[in-house]
């Protein structure tokens, strides 16, 4: 039975990828902060699907938060699902940077530390795979949030040329607004956003996990998304990036 690690996996994307990983088959081992609600996600899988289930309890903006996850990696697992991550409410200028450099370790460092973990034990065996949650926002510029998806989505694809041919693939997920807790975590105020523009956290997983079987090195769900990225590639960032942040104004 293959078995696949993820990280954040107590909403959100995470639990998408929790149920859709446990519906194929995959004993799990989960990875987050909040020890009392990983328990529960980890019951309810358990019970749900019968498949094995393994928690982890580990804060990944610290380095012995990253270094267990970094060890449960190296001692093999078939999928890796780098999806832990966390936004802000304000504007750069006004987080404090002990608060920027929390995010640039968990979008960063722990991707980085956890893939190269993962990874030479997957070339090993010639299969595996790592997903690496990033954003649309990294396609456009504001703040530290997209320039830490940037980072992801062109670490991912660095990672993926680098490894083709050996049967282990690497992948970044980019998705636009998708029903979660991550807006509300980051005191975002969601009421302006067209509903058009919302994405289900389950339909965007079983897009992922289809783009991943085709070998993209990344995945954009949803065709109104692909658009919008399309378009944000064309345009100088000079337009787009003030565009892209007067909007997201809107939603705070």
């Amino acid at each position: 039975m293959p078995t696949a690690l993820i990280t954040g996996p107590t909403a959100g994307i995470g639990a998408a990828f929790a149920r859709r990983l446990a519906g194929d088959g995959f004993s799990l081992v989960l990875a987050a902060r909040d020890e009392e609600r990983l328990a529960q996600t980890a019951a309810r899988l358990r019970l749900r699907y019968g498949v094995a289930v393994e928690t982890l309890p580990a804060d990944l903006s610290t380095d012995e938060g990253i270094a267990a996850v970094e060890k449960r990696a190296a001692e093999g697992v078939d999928l890796v699902v780098n999806n832990a991550g966390f936004g802000h409410g304000d504007h750069f200028t006004k987080v404090p940077a002990a608060d920027e450099v929390r995010m640039l370790r968990v979008h960063c460092e722990a991707v980085l530390r956890v893939t190269l973990a993962a990874v030479p034990g997957m070339r090993t065996r010639g299969r595996g795979a790592v997903v690496n949650v990033s954003s649309i926002s990294a396609f456009f510029t504001r703040g530290t949030y997209s320039a830490s998806k940037a980072w992801s989505v062109n670490f991912s694809e660095s990672v993926a040329q680098e490894l083709a041919g050996t049967g282990v693939r690497v992948m970044a997920l980019c998705p636009g607004f998708v029903r979660t807790e991550f807006h509300q975590r980051a005191g975002m105020d969601t009421t302006a956003i067209p509903g058009f523009l919302w994405l289900d956290a389950d339909r965007v997983v079983r897009d992922a996990m289809r783009d991943l079987a085709l070998g993209k090195p990344v995945s954009v769900p949803s065709l109104r998304y692909k658009a919008i990225v399309a378009a944000g590639r064309l345009i100088p960032r000079a337009v787009t990036g003030p565009i892209f942040t007067r909007t997201a104004r809107r939603f705070r």
